[in-house]
């Protein structure tokens, strides 16, 4: 059974990240945020869903594009590098508008490391059914806000499913292995959040309530 997610040791030395809290846009929040952030709606962890799409295009439909995710906790866009990782965006932006995305929800989240979505089965096993490979440059680095595809530890550096994580600490310290998505642009504070539901004391960052996708959508921009 394929899973993918950060490696767990990275996840687990991720931990004393989310005790040093944060020095600007929030990678450290570990408040509960049923407690503080009432502008969420309450759900519940969502069934399993099984898809059926096609393998996607080499390339997105345009230079330009903004992701904009609709989730119960807010809005917040990912402006995607389709200059330097054109498989990769390509296959977001298809998944996207296949609607693999709607109706899923973050099963990973790790206080001052990353937030994790985009499993249809919702358990860190699932995907599209297919996977696309795209190596990330030597020099990437996984800062605050990169939005990056997950992967299994045993698959190459850049393969990428349908799972993407969003950073929230400073600097998530990962290798270079993880194809790169692009970065969040508008709505931070959304993913602050959302991040406010991990549980510092979950090496495995099994979330602490459930925050819904409730959509995804490519749209250009400029």
């Amino acid at each position: 059974m394929r899973n993918w997610t950060l490696l767990f040791t990275l996840l687990a030395a991720a931990l004393p990240l989310a005790a040093c809290g944060g020095d600007d846009e929030g990678g450290g929040t570990t408040t509960t945020a049923a407690a503080e952030e009432p502008a969420c709606t309450e759900a519940e962890r969502p069934e399993p869903k099984t898809v059926d799409v096609d393998k996607p295009p080499k390339r997105p439909s345009a230079q330009n594009l903004v992701a904009v995710v609709e989730t119960t906790c807010g809005e917040f866009e990912i402006k995607l590098d389709t200059r330097n990782n054109p498989k990769t965006t390509a296959s977001f932006e298809h998944l996207a508008n296949e609607g693999v995305y709607d109706g899923t929800w973050f099963h990973r989240i790790v206080p001052g490391f990353v937030i994790q979505g985009g499993d249809p089965e919702g358990t860190g096993t699932g995907g599209p059914g297919y996977s696309v490979v795209e190596r990330p440059a030597e020099d990437t680095e996984y800062l605050r806000g990169v939005v990056a595809m997950a992967k299994t530890q045993v698959e190459p550096p850049g393969t990428s499913g349908s799972q993407f994580f969003v950073v929230t600490g400073a600097d998530a310290g990962l290798p270079p292995d993880y194809a790169v998505v692009g970065k969040v642009t508008k709505g931070m504070s959304v993913v602050r959040t959302i991040e406010g539901y991990g549980d510092p004391s979950s090496p495995e960052g099994t979330p602490l309530g459930a925050v819904l996708i409730e959509s995804v959508t490519v749209e250009p921009r400029g």
